[in-house]
């Protein structure tokens, strides 16, 4: 699960980064308006964690901006300010929470998990697949009543699959969901090919119901052997 924080209070948006990166998401910055538009304009997250007052904007014109665009960010705004206005422009833009500061790093959890299990999941942090579960809070996977062991590279891979089965995912957008900010550092896409190879090893081995299928030249499918057995 991937989370963009915009935040321009330096000691703030290290803290929550390091909260958010201890519980095993892929975690990006923003720290000005511009930044943050061009991020959240250009790439998909599964929650963003939203500043009002940032430089060089206000975070109401990126939800404005994001609501012009069509984009669905499952947006939580933080803010100091306890403004009921604010609050209401906030979520008549889009967004799906307000948080005021200051507060607990363990409420903020409690608000990413609830906006992705309304938004992401249909109202479940799980996701049944044939004979294999998928439980995005607890970060396992179950195989005919077995847990199956992944990495953390490996389930985040997974999970992206899950929330998208049956789609198109290309190579480009796995490793940008997965491994966020760092894939600029990579100079080509071979640690996406041999973290899938080792995915899709594991499952084949635990005899899962969960298939990743290649799209030659393009990417991959996550697809379900039971329903897609050929008659």
């Amino acid at each position: 699960m991937k989370i963009l924080i915009i935040e321009d209070e330096y000691a703030l948006l290290r803290t929550i980064e390091e909260f958010l990166l201890s519980e095993k998401f892929v975690v990006e910055k923003a720290t000005d308006y511009h930044s943050a538009c061009e991020k959240v304009l250009i790439y998909d997250y599964d929650c963003i964690l939203l500043d009002i007052s940032l430089p060089g904007g206000s975070g109401l014109k990126i939800l404005e901006e994001m609501k012009r665009a069509g984009k669905a960010g499952n947006v939580i705004i933080i803010s100091a300010k306890n403004s009921l206005d604010d609050k209401i422009i906030g979520l008549d833009l889009g967004a799906d929470d307000y948080l005021t500061k200051p507060f607990h790093l363990s409420e903020l959890h409690a608000r990413i998990k609830a906006v992705l299990r309304r938004k992401n999941l249909d109202g479940s942090l799980t996701q049944t697949i044939g004979n294999s579960v998928v439980n995005f809070s607890e970060r396992s996977l179950v195989v005919n009543s077995k847990n199956l062991k992944l990495n953390r590279k490996e389930f985040d891979v997974l999970a992206f699959f899950v929330s998208n089965k049956n789609r198109l995912i290309t190579k480009e957008s796995l490793a940008e969901h997965a491994w966020g900010d760092n894939i600029d550092m990579a100079d080509n896409f071979d640690f996406v090919y041999s973290q899938v190879k080792n995915l899709r090893k594991k499952l084949k081995t635990a005899n899962s119901d969960i298939a990743i299928e290649n799209v030659y030249g393009i990417g991959y499918k996550l697809v379900d052997k039971l329903i897609n057995i050929n008659p």
